[in-house]
Formats: C-alpha cells, structure tokens, sequence
C-alpha cells in the first residue's frame, strides 16, 4: 500500500483563531479543547465572545475539516473530530488543530478513521514532548507522520465499513443506556422519589437505615499485581490486590474525591479501601439491589462537605430524610432488576465482542490486509 507524509494529503493544518473567550454566551460559538471531548463536535461545550460580525470568517468550520487537540493531557493528545452537517457558522478556535484534506488524493472519513486509530495514536506519542501539566506536539512533526494511501475506492470501502462497525456499537452502548434508564423509572413508578415519597411509605431517616465505617487502606504490603480481587474505593474498581475484605457483594459510597457520594454494588471477594464507606449494620431489612439503586438516587454528592476536597461522612448521611419502602416490594423491584442486569450483560459481551471487531478491522485496513475482495464482501 502506498504511504505518502501526512503534510502531502492535509495542504492545510493550521491552529485556531487567538480570541479571548468569557462568560458571555452569545455570538458565533468558539470550539475549545473540550468540544472534541468526545470525539464528535459536541456544540454543547464550546465558549462565546460576543462576536457577530464577521472578523473571523476565515476560521469557520466546513464540512469535512478535522479538528485535532494537539495541546492535552497524554491520554487526550491526538484526539480528533470529523466535522459534518454543522447548519450554523462556528469559529476554530486556539488549541485545537484544524486539518483540511486534499480530496483528489484522500476521503475526509477514511482520513478521520485513521487518525483516530491505535496506530495513528502511537505515532503521536513518539512526537510528544511532556511539560508539568500537559503535553504537545508541532505541527511540523506532525506532517511527517506517514499516512498509508491506498486508492480512492478502497478508502471509500474502509471508511464504509468501519462506519457500520462503529454505528453497531454505538446502537450497542444506546442500548445498555436505554437498560439503565429502565432501570431508574421502574424504581420512580414503584417507590417514587426518594425525597418526596409520593406513595407515603413510612417515613425514616438514613441514620434509621444503616450504619456506615469507611474501609481500610491498602498499603503495599497487600497490594499485589498478580492477585484477582477487585478493589473497591471512591471511584469504583480502581485496582487489584491479593487479599479480600468481603466475601459478599457489598454497598460503597464514595467518601472523598471526585467520585464523592457515588454508589456502587461490589462484586464478592472485594477490598474497600478507606476512600469509601460501606454499609457496616443494617436496622431495617433491605434488599442489596433495591438499596442500590435508592441511595443512587438519593444524589447523596449534595450532601458532601466543601473543604479542600468533596467529604461525606457518616454524620452527613445519617440526617437525610426519605422513607422506608416494604420489603417484599423492594424484592419484586430486585428481580426486575436482576433480569435487566442479565440482558444487559449480554449486550456488554456484544459490545466488547463489536469493539474487537472494530479493532482487528482498523488494524488490518490500515497496514493493507485487507484486500479489495474483503472490503467489497464486508
């Protein structure tokens, strides 16, 4: 297959236009670092200046351009969003690069697949220089990264296919979502809102509920690389280790941090670690999943102490008022939501199983396994 430098097919690759954004929020809109966040130019997250006039003409996205973040955090370096079907006039803004193809050598969308690939994405790393807070790259390395060129109808081909692939699994994570949201208004239609109690259940306190105890620290004396146990902190799973505090599944709650009030269901054989709480008594009975998905929607991060750092406490939680529901309701909520939780593990299967797919096509496409003959069957 054939490689031309990155320079040859993008004629064009320019930074943004140097405005100082504010807290205004009208005018034509600005793209920022965050509007390619997500890999899509999501006009929800962009800044404003007050700018009407048409100063910055030169600077409005079209259709087909590629914005890159070329000044980020490692991870996000490179990042790239396709623009398309944008009906208003936005200006490219600083801090973001924007690419305009040659589209006699090289299809915007087969170029957009490609330099969103692992393999475009480790070519980036080998120019990034690091600084204390973030890192970069210059535009000038950036053109001599090769870009491989098959012929016009095979990128037409790639770019078909590997935009089929990543609608699936784009219509795939819809429907976990769709799943979760079920999830949410079964439990609104059965228990109503936790805070309000419209259907009147008995009302209670949190301090009524349960009692808390934040878990132990881990130290390196436990922490082990090759162990298989979850371990359970403000943030979820964040690692593993060889030992375990519960052998059964039990409810956290964020204690500090970012994920301040976040509640999550362990898996068994979990170590909590002290940044987050865990439900050490029960007064009342609860079903697990019931008391999930209650404290989840209680939004229990309001309640958190604003120091230096999100805090909640068990001297927080206990005040809350809200209701208690009756166990046999609560059980007949766990079994809707043991059945959801069930299709919605066969829909994440699907979904890693799409996102390999997608990979070992992105891999082969672009170094040229893919013959013209696949490309036409897939």
């Amino acid at each position: 297959m054939k490689v031309e430098r990155l320079g040859n097919v993008f004629p064009v690759i320019r930074n943004g236009a140097n405005i100082k954004q504010d807290k205004v929020t009208d005018g034509y809109p600005i793209t920022r670092i965050e509007t390619i966040a997500d890999g899509t130019i999501d006009l929800s997250r962009v800044g404003y200046a007050s700018i009407h006039d048409e100063t910055f003409s030169d600077f409005y996205l079209k259709e087909n351009d590629i914005l890159m973040s070329h000044i980020n955090s490692v991870s996000h370096l490179g990042k790239v969003a396709l623009v398309s079907r944008i009906n208003e006039k936005v200006i490219h803004g600083m801090n973001l690069l924007c690419l305009k193809a040659d589209e006699s050598k090289i299809h915007p969308t087969y170029s957009y697949y490609f330099l969103k690939s692992p393999i475009f994405r480790s070519k980036i790393k080998r120019i990034t220089k690091k600084s204390v807070n973030q890192a970069s790259f210059n535009i000038s390395n950036l053109k001599d990264i090769e870009f491989p060129l098959p012929p016009l109808p095979d990128q037409i081909h790639i770019a078909n296919l590997l935009s089929k692939a990543e609608n699936l699994i784009a219509q795939r994570k819809e429907s976990i979502r769709l799943l979760d949201e079920f999830l949410k208004s079964t439990f609104l239609e059965m228990f109503g809102d936790p805070v309000r109690n419209e259907k009147g259940f008995d009302p209670i306190t949190l301090g009524d509920l349960f009692k808390v105890s934040s878990g132990d620290g881990l130290t390196s004396d436990n922490m082990n690389p090759s162990g298989n146990h979850n371990v359970y902190g403000g943030n979820g799973v964040n690692g593993k280790h060889d030992k375990y505090m519960f052998d059964e599944p039990q409810i956290v709650i964020g204690r500090v941090g970012f994920y301040c009030g976040a509640v999550h269901l362990t898996e068994p054989k979990s170590w909590v670690t002290d940044n987050a709480l865990y439900i050490k008594e029960l007064y009342k009975a609860s079903n697990i999943q019931y008391l999930k998905h209650f404290l989840t929607l209680l939004n229990l991060n309001r309640f958190a102490g604003q120091a230096a750092q999100p805090l909640i406490s068990g001297n927080r939680l206990y005040p809350i008022k809200t209701f208690y529901a009756p166990i046999d309701l609560q059980n007949q909520f766990a079994e809707i939501v043991e059945k959801t939780e069930a299709l919605k593990t066969q829909y994440q299967q699907s979904l890693q199983e799409l996102e390999n797919l997608y990979g070992s096509l992105s891999q082969k496409a672009f170094r040229g396994e893919l013959s013209v003959k696949q490309l036409a069957k897939a």
